[in-house]
């Protein structure tokens, strides 16, 4: 388990840019499923000042073979939110 706090609201929370703010608090729970073939994390984030109630997510990544590769995590790495990191998710309706 992964108990996040202390952050400042500088950083993003996903690849989406979505906003927090300093009272935000992540845990992550990471693990090995199927086999050892995935490793999986559910991660709740908890936010007062941004959030009207704390929610939960999780995600999974699957074993490769080979090398991975090494990639910048420096602090104003440039365009970020630019790269499709992941799609974007949309809706038919606002739900708000």
């Amino acid at each position: 388990m992964v108990d996040t706090i202390g952050m400042n609201d500088k950083s993003f929370l996903d690849s989406y840019g979505t906003p927090h703010t300093s009272q935000i608090r992540v845990v992550e729970r990471f693990k090995l499923v199927d086999g050892g073939r995935a490793l999986e994390v559910n991660f709740t984030v908890d936010d007062p000042g941004a959030f009207n109630m704390p929610w939960s997510a999780g995600k999974r990544w699957k074993r490769t073979q080979g090398r991975l590769s090494e990639e910048a995590c420096a602090e104003n790495n440039a365009n970020y939110f630019n790269y499709n990191v992941e799609p974007m998710p949309q809706a038919d309706k606002p739900d708000f």
